[in-house]
């Protein structure tokens, strides 16, 4: 019997493993995809929240303004890309500026520190030279920091793994029962383990696991949000994080950089019934663009590289679910949407704390607590690019032109612990693939690499996972 079974491996999921890890338990992480940061993880806007939006009282309050607080300490323990940019709402009609009153007392009451409001068009862009003539006003929220989600992700993953967490992967749950001395969980393929606690952290399907076992039943909405993604030949547009103050005509997007200096831009918010729909509509994308127009008015569609959607797990009640359930040893990680990922670790510290506190768990005499990632060929010196080549020659040959990644970095990528089977899961650790080109030169030398280390044919190796074969088969 396992002592706890976590469900999910998105970034809640790994971070809970991550801190349960310092424990002397027998960890076990369930996920249906053949990767860690395969769903909401790897395609939500990257945000560090300041933590002003959240209504006082809340559940997202005061994990917002707990988890912002860790970032800095956390990112270099893991070694993933964090950086405390700050976030401005701008507001564009001066009949609505007591709106942002309203957001800088809701902070202020939050807990957050160093907000400030400024007014008028010259004012703002001393902060962001290129927003729009008709921004009137902004609140700056020096506090707000940007992350890239699905690195966060893989760093919790390695650390719990090096720190003795099973990851099992493939492994739909379909069934999870209370016996009244433990849990018994299934999964599509026939796997079954028994555990003494269960934690569910299965996004935007956390309401289907609680009620398999609940009797205070939920139910998530899956919430699509349509990105654009643009070149870093335009990332000099936005050094902040900047938000458009919510008026009665919607919510407006965001226009953010990201860490690696790309332009990010949206969300949509579109529901949809089937939780796993991420096809992304040309209206939905153009809407998107129109509107981070008014913030930014030079994007311009010629430097757009990418677009993409993702799905946030919006729960009816509109607040976070988090701790143990009616049910003993049966904790919920449910409707974690925005702001989720800057809640993410004060989440998973308080999960693993209350879950060791309950199973009266041992703290590890010697926890890893530090975790080195890959070498990012791109950022370093012409001394340290020459000394990694003396070490392992493979970091001498470029795969990926367009962001500078080296075979060294893919290989890596695939032998490290919880290590990538597929070409995005090679993207998301290396950036191999992310460029200008979105992987037009490079694929067929990744899914070389892919087969020679995983073993196998290159028929075999997917974009990411499933059915999503490359190439079907070989003509010679």
């Amino acid at each position: 019997m396992k002592d706890v079974i976590i469900i999910g491996g998105g970034v809640i999921g790994c971070g809970i493993a991550r801190e349960l890890a310092r424990y002397q338990a027998n960890v076990l992480l369930l996920e249906r995809g053949n990767d860690v940061s395969v769903g909401t993880s790897k395609a939500n806007s990257g945000i560090v929240h300041g933590g002003y939006d959240a209504k006082p009282g809340t559940l997202k309050a005061k994990y917002n303004v707990m988890g912002n607080a860790m970032f800095d300490e956390l990112s270099r323990e893991l070694d993933f890309p964090f950086r405390r940019n700050g976030s401005i709402v701008l507001c564009f009609d001066e009949s609505q500026i007591g709106g942002l009153d309203e957001l800088l007392n809701r902070g202020i009451t939050n807990g957050v520190k160093g907000m400030y409001i400024v007014k008028g068009s010259d004012e703002i862009k001393k902060l962001e030279p290129y927003v729009s003539d008709k921004a009137v006003a902004a609140l700056v929220v020096p506090s707000g920091g940007i992350v890239s989600p699905y690195e966060m992700t893989v760093a919790y993953a390695e650390n719990a793994a090096v720190n003795g967490v099973e990851f099992r992967f493939l492994s739909e749950v379909t069934s999870v029962i209370n016996d009244g001395n433990g849990f018994t969980v299934t999964c599509a393929d026939g796997y079954s383990e028994r555990a003494k606690v269960v934690i569910n952290a299965a996004g935007v399907y956390a309401d289907v696991i609680n009620n398999m076992v609940c009797g205070e039943k939920l139910r998530i909405t899956a919430r699509k949000g349509d990105y654009v993604l643009m070149d870093k030949t335009c990332g000099y547009l936005a050094d902040h994080t900047m938000f458009q103050l919510p008026t009665k005509m919607g919510k407006g997007v965001l226009v953010t950089p990201t860490t690696h200096g790309n332009i990010l831009v949206g969300p949509t918010a579109t529901d949809v019934e089937d939780k796993d729909d991420v096809n992304t509509t040309a209206a939905e994308l153009n809407d998107a663009f129109a509107k981070a127009s008014l913030t930014v008015p030079t994007l311009a569609r010629r430097n757009i590289i990418t677009q993409f959607s993702g799905l946030r797990a919006h729960l009816d009640g509109d607040d976070f679910v988090v701790g143990e359930s009616s049910v003993n040893g049966f904790y919920n990680v449910a409707g974690i949407e925005s702001p989720g990922l800057s809640c993410a670790p004060a989440i998973a510290v308080d999960i693993a704390q209350s879950v060791a506190g309950k199973l009266a768990l041992k703290q590890k005499l010697h926890f890893e607590s530090k975790r080195k990632g890959i070498p990012q060929f791109s950022k370093l010196s012409n001394t340290e690019r020459e000394k990694l080549i003396d070490q392992n020659p493979l970091y001498g040959k470029i795969v990926c032109r367009c962001e500078v990644v080296t075979e060294g970095e893919i290989v890596d990528s695939i032998r490290r612990p919880v290590g990538a089977k597929d070409l995005d899961g090679v993207k998301r650790r290396t950036r191999a693939g992310m460029g200008r080109c979105q992987a037009g030169f490079c694929t067929p030398r990744i899914m070389e690499i892919i087969a020679r280390e995983l073993g196998c044919d290159m028929a075999d190796v997917t974009k990411r996972g499933g059915e999503s074969q490359v190439v079907k088969g070989r003509t010679k």
